[in-house]
Formats: structure tokens, C-alpha cells, sequence
């Protein structure tokens, strides 16, 4: 078997260091597929959705097809945490080929799905370290990226979720969305402002700096609001990440629905920073059912370093 720096390559993600094998588990919030996973080297729970009562459990048996079909429809789409079983059933079977897990669930602002698998790992004698880095979407995936690249440098399980907590800041994610009703019918504006929103056609543009998803601007156009984004990621650059370059930062688009619009708006991104390779994904279904369809988001983290 091959070697690298002293570590030993066992194949399909397998680290060992030291004698340990070390596993990553992520969410489908993370935005990487099942079999991305496999590829990759890396576990995804998938998250349950209820839909007019019955349970869906995304990219296993809910795809973002049939996600916005039903929402099309007016269906009642609610968010769930994965159940404590479905987390130990999977802790247990990877726990069987590995001695330690990094876990990277969505972030704890968003979904008590964090704090659950937190009380449920203190029972795994710090084989399974829960990360509450403050992630999602494009930016969780890269923490489960990163995660896996500190496993090939010789970090056990408790050293990797340092080293990501400590990074959780230093990444943005700004969405532009295309419908206001999705937040009014989920209570998260009034229906009086919504209308006045709709009456003078706004595009808000919200922000996750970590915790939660927050207000930002408002833009009278599609084309404004794409300039609102890019302009607010790179001065999130310069200022907080100490620099707009390839090498220090990894540059993301993310959106729901509406592919040929996430096209576009990477192909401007590119132009707005020259040399950078954009990753693009659909946003997590648990943010688009309380955004809606033909929102556009423009996102980075700061390359990690240990």
C-alpha cells in the first residue's frame, strides 16, 4: 500500500494515522450527493423532510426535482432533524472500520440538529467529534473538504474539529432571492411587508455570517443585486481574509432551482475575480424551503492552513 508522509493510504477516504482511521460525516445540507460522497472519500446523513406528512429523506428519496415540484404545488414542505437513531445507526456502522469520526453537521444558527448530535456523541468517549462550525451549503462542504485534508496532515479527530471551530467565521454567503412569499408563508416577514416588497418588485439579499441567515440590502433588479453579492464578497476578502487571491480563498456559487440563472451569474463571478475557480452546487434544500426557487447566492471561505 502507498505511503505519504508517513501516513498510510488504506483507499475509498480511509486515513490511517498512527494507527487510527479517521472518518468525516457530513449532511445533505453540505450539498454533496450520495455519490459524491463515495468519490470523495466521505459520509452524508441525509436530512428528513415532512411533506403533507410524510417523510422524505433528501437525495435518497427526495430529489430537487420533486422538491420544487411539490412546493410548486403549495405543498406543506417542513424541515426535520435527522432522528437520533438514524445518527447512531450510522456512527456505529462506520465506527465498526474506523476509530474516530469528525462530524460536520449544518450549523447550530440554523437547526438544532447540531446540539442534538453534540448530547448524542457524549457517549462515544471522544471517538466522535461533533464540529459546531457554523457552516452550510457551499461552505459546509468545504469543511468537510478541509477536514478530510487535516486527516492526510496527522490530525486525529479532537485536533480537526479545533482547527475548523476556530475557522468558523472566516467564510460569507450572500443570497439574493427571487420571491418573498416563502419567507412570509414560514413567519419570517409580515405579510404587509411582503406585499410592499412584491408591489416594488425587491430583490432582498440576505447573509450568513455563520450563526444565521440576516437581512443585508435590497436591490430594485437582478442585475443590481448580483453586483450587491460580488461587491460584498470581495470586500469581505480584503478586509476579514486578508486578501482576494486564488491561493487564500475558495470562491462559490450556489442557488435553488434555476440552473441556466447559476450559469450566468458564475460566468459574471468569474469575470469579478480572474483567475479563481468557482465551485458551484444547488443550495441545501433546508435553506430553499424557506427561500423558494430562483434565489442566487455568491459565497467564500478562507483557505485553511495548519
Amino acid at each position: 500500500m502507498p505511503k505519504k508522509s508517513g501516513i498510510l493510504i488504506l483507499g475509498e477516504g480511509t486515513i490511517t494515522i498512527m494507527g487510527k482511521k479517521i472518518a468525516v460525516i457530513t449532511d445533505s445540507n453540505s450539498g454533496i450527493t450520495q455519490a459524491q460522497a463515495k468519490e470523495i472519500g466521505l459520509y452524508v446523513l441525509p436530512m428528513p423532510f415532512m411533506i403533507d406528512e410524510e417523510t422524505y429523506y433528501e437525495d435518497i428519496t427526495l430529489t430537487q426535482e420533486a422538491f420544487y415540484k411539490r412546493l410548486s404545488e403549495n405543498a406543506n414542505v417542513i424541515t426535520s432533524q435527522p432522528s437520533p437513531e438514524s445518527i447512531l445507526k450510522l456512527w456505529d456502522e462506520v465506527l465498526e472500520t474506523h476509530d474516530e469520526i469528525v462530524h460536520i453537521p449544518m450549523s447550530s444558527g440554523l437547526s438544532g440538529s447540531c446540539q442534538s448530535a453534540l448530547m448524542l456523541a457524549e457517549d462515544y468517549d471522544g471517538k466522535v467529534q461533533v464540529v459546531n462550525n457554523q457552516r452550510i451549503s457551499v461552505t459546509q462542504r468545504q469543511s468537510a473538504l478541509d477536514a478530510l485534508m487535516l486527516a492526510e496532515k496527522g490530525l486525529d479527530a479532537a485536533q480537526i474539529k479545533e482547527a475548523l471551530e476556530e475557522d468558523k467565521f472566516n467564510s460569507s454567503i450572500y443570497i439574493m432571492l427571487d420571491t418573498l412569499y416563502y419567507l412570509k408563508k414560514g413567519g419570517r416577514i409580515t405579510p404587509a411587508a411582503a406585499a410592499l416588497g412584491t408591489i416594488l418588485r425587491l430583490k432582498p439579499v440576505l447573509q450568513i455570517q455563520g450563526e444565521k441567515l440576516d437581512a443585508f440590502a435590497k436591490a430594485r433588479t437582478v442585475s443590481q443585486g448580483k453586483s450587491i453579492m460580488i461587491n460584498a464578497i470581495k470586500s469581505d476578502m480584503e478586509k476579514r481574509f486578508g486578501g482576494a487571491t486564488p491561493d487564500n480563498i475558495h470562491l462559490q456559487i450556489a442557488y435553488t432551482y434555476d440552473n441556466g440563472a447559476a450559469e450566468q451569474l458564475k460566468r459574471e463571478v468569474e469575470e469579478a475575480f480572474p483567475g479563481f475557480e468557482v465551485h458551484m452546487d444547488p443550495l441545501s434544500l433546508s435553506v430553499a424551503c424557506h427561500i423558494g426557487p430562483g434565489a442566487l447566492a455568491v459565497a467564500c471561505s478562507k483557505c485553511l492552513r495548519h
